[in-house]
């Protein structure tokens, strides 16, 4: 089977309008979460977050489409222009057929949706925007870019709670592995920043309610964390068969070595206190790549700040990883980025391929009490590490689990 390679990356986040702002933020140790401006949040528990502040939707599409679409395919857009032009990859008539496109959302336009309902239920139907249906559909993102870039092979949404950006990935990896593609763009995309996502999951008591301190909200790993922060964004990546992007020079940045997916048909929101769909995804994404827990130079968590799942994520990094566990860093970049839920997969995925790069990984912020001492969290401040393999975890509501082993490239 082809092996995968990245060629390219792109990012929106709260933390930047590219992979190279949020990046920087990243390794800086800066939080991008704060009050909410784009949201009536004045009756919520919860009114912070991680908003995207600065995009221009202008920059990178005409008026008229930025109008049929919804932040979260804006968000997408962007961020698969700039993975394009960083692989610099061109697709056209004689190739378009070879590529596709696979955007994971948990929860799509729900923004969209909520404001053409309230167009039909204040002014009736005939006000009622003939794009709404393309604008209310979770594959919005995933047809735009393929209109944009002319890509003609598969072009799909995937969701799957806060595992879609990951499992994208995979399954994009999939396509390209079994030779069905030879190249795509794949990732996730959010904006659930809306009054009814932070209402619902303000009332299942999920969501942090540090209202006087919104950067120290986020906290994985920390004794005193008390629920996650809804945030929004994308990211996307360029890949490509190793074959394929050697036959036309492109800059390989690392390879996607391997994944896997499980669910722990358990519980709605809680993880299965056993454990056992995380390390089968664990265990799965590293025997896909040929590796095994002595190979693992850093893991990006899942680490969502939550009481149950930063404990249940911890003990299964002990059972797969073993004494490795203690030996390498563990950070959690939701402590800056707050949760991107559909994006966090992708955007974290990213994260990995940078410290492969760099040989940085980026901190985790506001863990003063580590739940575990014999863990290095990387606490607030970056740090330097020869990162050969990384392992990217991502767990959504719904039981669902999605590991990628990211390593560096070599011939």
């Amino acid at each position: 089977m082809a092996r995968v390679v990245i060629t390219g990356w792109g990012a929106v986040t709260p933390l930047g309008l590219s992979v190279e702002q949020t990046w920087a933020a990243m390794v800086a140790g800066r939080s991008g979460i704060a009050a909410l401006t784009g949201v009536e949040v004045d009756d919520l528990p919860t009114r912070f977050g991680g908003e995207v502040t600065g995009f221009d939707p202008k920059a990178h599409m005409k008026a008229r489409q930025s109008r049929r679409m919804d932040p979260y395919a804006q968000y997408a857009f962007a961020a698969a222009d700039e993975a394009f032009a960083m692989a610099k990859l061109r697709i056209d008539e004689d190739n378009g057929h070879r590529a596709g496109v696979l955007v994971g959302s948990g929860y799509g336009p729900t923004s969209s949706i909520a404001k053409h309902v309230a167009v039909l239920a204040e002014h009736g139907p005939s006000k009622v925007s003939p794009f709404a249906q393309i604008a209310g559909a979770i594959d919005s993102a995933a047809c735009e870019i393929s209109f944009a870039h002319g890509i003609t092979g598969p072009t799909r949404a995937i969701s799957s709670a806060c595992a879609s950006g990951a499992d994208a990935i995979g399954e994009a990896a999939r396509w390209i592995r079994h030779g069905v593609v030879d190249m795509a763009v794949a990732g996730g995309a959010e904006h659930i920043l809306t009054r009814l996502d932070l209402a619902t999951s303000g009332n299942a008591q999920a969501l942090s309610t540090r209202n006087d301190d919104p950067a120290a909200a986020s906290r994985p790993f920390d004794e005193d964390r008390d629920g996650f922060v809804m945030s929004a964004g994308a990211g996307l990546m360029v890949l490509e068969s190793e074959e394929h992007a050697l036959a036309r020079g492109a800059a390989i940045l690392a390879e996607v070595a391997g994944y896997a997916a499980t669910s722990d048909a358990y519980h709605w929101t809680a993880p299965d206190p056993t454990g056992r769909g995380v390390r089968a995804a664990m265990r799965g994404a590293l025997a896909d790549a040929g590796l095994g827990a002595s190979d693992v130079d850093y893991v990006n968590a899942h680490g969502t700040s939550t009481t149950f799942n930063d404990q249940s994520e911890v003990d299964s990094l002990h059972a797969v990883l073993g004494t490795r566990v203690t030996e390498i860093p563990v950070s959690s970049t939701k402590s800056m980025t707050g949760h991107l839920i559909g994006a966090a997969g992708a955007v974290e995925a990213i994260a990995c391929g940078l410290a492969i790069g760099s040989g940085v990984v980026p901190p985790t912020l506001n863990c003063h009490k580590p739940i575990d001492p014999a863990v290095n969290f990387v606490p607030h401040t970056a740090q330097e590490h020869d990162v050969r393999v990384a392992m990217s975890n991502s767990f959504g509501f719904g039981g669902h689990n999605a590991v990628l082993v990211l390593r560096r490239w070599e011939l």
